[in-house]
């Protein structure tokens, strides 16, 4: 196999509302794990090519089954890890303070440095 379980689709549906295909588990030592770029809770859009937008679960593990040695998935990475089953922030917020916050007052921190620097050495 793969090395990685999935859950979802039209007719086991992981997420509320969202029949997609989620990664759930990766198997220790499996192509994918040895591999390294899958992650649990990456929602996988397309194998080979092939959209897996309304799919039965049954039918996209068959996919997966018949996907070859030569796989190639389209994945959605989650944003952030959370309890409970995996879901994503469609808006990207990180929930942390934004990067402008830490940027802009240390900014102008370092300008005022230099602009007291330059002043200090007109005088001497």
């Amino acid at each position: 196999g793969l090395g990685f379980n999935i859950v979802g689709g039209t007719d086991q549906q992981y997420v509320s509302n969202d029949s997609s295909i989620y990664v759930s588990r990766i198997k220790k030592d499996g192509a994918a794990y040895l591999d390294g770029r899958l992650q649990e809770g990456d929602k996988i859009l397309a194998v080979n090519g092939r959209d897996l937008k309304d799919l039965r679960h049954k039918d996209a593990v068959e996919l997966f089954r018949n996907a070859g040695y030569h796989v190639s998935l389209k994945i959605q990475r989650r944003l952030q890890p959370q309890n409970g089953p995996v879901g994503h922030q469609g808006d990207g917020d990180s929930g942390g303070l934004p990067l402008a916050a830490i940027l802009v007052p240390g900014l102008a921190l370092a300008v005022t440095a230099v602009w007291i620097l330059l002043r200090y050495r007109q005088r001497m």
